[in-house]
């Protein structure tokens, strides 16, 4: 174990002190950050300069307080089609009666503008119409296009961390073999330690960034208002998600070591990994489409079967209410996956690690003493 952690302590070591490292994780913060308050900066409110000819201005602004109107008067009708053919007004109310506009009035400032309208002459004649009283039999309802969001981003983020970290371990396993450092390292070490010990060493650097994206995405969230959005339970979520990143993290990264082994030069790395790449894509491919159907059957089915779950259960988790015990039957078995992958894995860079020179086959391997 003493040599498990020393080697895990030399991958983060290493890794940590170099500078694509520090600058990697700098840009990550701040592409969270601005994507945080991307919603805020873009999301300004309709803006609508109108105009009137012997008419008096409609109460647009109680009816729809999220826009902004601008109000101008005009002498008389040819002044105001010569004001919208300009582009200087967006329509015209000429006499109370009609609306003067440059091609199709808007839909939402039509229908507006149609609803205060008759309202206006309703109340003028004493008549008031009380408006319709909405209620949401579903109270968590005003929560779905925010966990619909937060779920496509919880993917992403998962999808580049498993990938870019999996790509990370078969680099350093092929360099390792490659420059023979291996053979000096395992004279004092056994095969399971050198292995476990690099996986454990990435896997702390892959929750370091994990943990930075999280912190300072939440963090910027607060700060511009945007979490105010968010449904309750985001901390249960947040911490879900870190846990599926070590599990798929384990699964993914063993199966990229035990392959990467087979190989001794950088560049056939591409050509091994490619059975991993599509799984990893397939997966997160599952798990895309499980953030606009949390509920539907593939992403029901597909959130318990590992590795699909490291990705799809997380998503579920963050797109609508997942029990408990659903969440636990699915972890259980991605510990169960994650082990025989540890057991296959050892058995593979065992056996391969040491033989260099051309590309081994996976079955010679296997079937090697």
């Amino acid at each position: 174990m003493n040599g498990l952690m020393l080697v895990a302590r030399r991958e983060i070591m290493t890794q940590i002190r170099t500078r694509a490292f520090v600058i990697g994780l700098l840009i990550s913060a701040v592409l969270v950050a601005a994507l945080s308050y991307a919603p805020k900066v873009f999301d300004t409110p309709d803006v609508y300069t109108l105009g009137t000819v012997n008419s008096q201005q409609l109460p647009l602004q109680a009816a729809a307080p999220e826009a902004k109107f601008e109000w101008r008067s005009l002498p008389d009708e040819a002044a105001a089609k010569q004001a919208v053919l300009a582009g200087d007004v967006d329509a015209v109310l000429v006499n109370g009666t009609k609306v003067l506009t440059d091609g199709e009035i808007e839909p939402e400032l039509g229908v507006l503008m149609q609803t205060v309208n008759r309202e206006v002459r309703l109340g003028a004649i004493g008549t008031s119409i009380p408006p319709l009283q909405i209620e949401s039999v579903n109270p968590d309802a005003r929560y779905e296009s925010a966990r619909t969001g937060i779920a496509v981003v919880l993917v992403l983020v998962l999808f580049m961390m498993l990938l870019g970290q999996a790509v990370m371990v078969a680099m350093g396993v092929v360099e390792e073999k490659g420059s023979r450092i291996v053979e000096i390292l395992l004279s004092t070490l056994r095969p399971w330690q050198l292995l476990g010990g690099k996986i454990l060493g990435l896997g702390v650097l892959g929750l370091i960034n994990l943990v930075t994206i999280l912190a300072v995405g939440l963090g910027a969230a607060t700060a511009s208002g945007i979490a105010s959005d968010f449904p309750p339970g985001i901390p249960g979520v947040v911490a879900g998600v870190l846990v599926w990143f070590v599990l798929g993290y384990a699964f993914f990264a063993t199966l990229s070591a035990a392959l990467a082994s087979l190989v001794s030069r950088q560049e056939e790395v591409n050509t091994v990994m490619t059975p991993l790449t599509m799984l990893i894509m397939v997966t997160y491919f599952v798990a895309f489409y499980a953030t606009n159907d949390a509920t539907g059957t593939l992403a029901t089915v597909m959130s318990y079967v590992p590795p699909f779950s490291s990705m799809v259960m997380p998503v579920r988790m963050a797109a609508t209410e997942v029990p408990l015990w659903q969440v636990g039957a699915s972890m259980a078995a991605m510990v169960v996956a994650v082990l025989a992958v540890l057991a296959f894995g050892a058995k593979v860079y065992e056996r391969a690690v040491l033989r260099t020179g051309a590309r081994l086959k996976l079955v010679e391997v296997l079937r090697a003493k």
